[in-house]
């Protein structure tokens, strides 16, 4: 597999995009997209790139063990917790982001393992939601360097939860996926928002009760 390739260029502009939208400054952020089901082949973002200035040379793909199968960079540290995404949803591709707020969110909800968003017309930009009265849920994980534990904790979180659409990792960021990178790439827009928006409304509430 060449940098030439359609999945490699469009993962390239995706990381240029993010960054620029303040969701994936510096190196932070990694993404991958499935380039193969069988065997399982992933493309995904190499490590210490700076996303405002990414290339498809700054993707590699790795297999169903995260192990280099092209590209001369390491892959993300973060490699494993994708496979375990797409191993345990319908996943064709994941994102992950470090906004502002999910940062923020993420430590500020973490006693309560989660963060629930409803009432929210927005919510119908996620998969399988057709009404503003759903009620949104996601699961907060504490963040570590041992990533085949983090890996793990991963794969007990989506199976406990119905279909969830992404979850937070405490002081860290957003994760989510989709069906394609498309649909990946609308949802992490949409739980942007919606965590801009309840972060927001904190935000205001504590200014207005001070």
């Amino acid at each position: 597999m060449t940098n030439h390739n359609p999945a490699f260029r469009r993962l390239a502009e995706l990381g240029r995009e993010m960054h620029a939208r303040g969701w994936a400054l510096g190196t932070s952020g990694n993404f991958s997209v499935v380039t193969q089901k069988f065997p399982l082949r992933v493309a995904i973002s190499s490590s210490g790139v700076d996303k405002g200035k990414m290339l498809p040379a700054h993707v590699m793909e790795v297999d169903q063990n995260g192990k280099t199968l092209s590209g001369s960079r390491r892959p993300s540290a973060e490699a494993l917790l994708h496979l375990a995404i797409i191993r345990n949803t319908e996943a064709g591709a994941v994102l992950h982001t470090h906004s502002v707020w999910s940062t923020i969110l993420s430590q500020l909800h973490a006693r309560d393992t989660g963060l629930a968003i409803e009432g929210l017309e927005m919510l119908k930009g996620l998969d399988g939601v057709s009404s503003h009265e759903h009620r949104e849920w996601l699961p907060i994980l504490e963040n570590s360097q041992n990533m085949p534990a983090l890996a793990n904790s991963v794969e007990s979180v989506l199976k406990a939860h119905s279909r969830p659409h992404g979850f937070l990792l405490r002081g860290h960021g957003l994760y989510t996926w989709g069906k394609d990178l498309l649909q990946a790439k609308r949802h992490v827009e949409i739980l942007e928002f919606l965590l801009e928006v309840t972060g927001r409304g904190w935000s205001l509430r504590g200014r207005d009760s001070s």
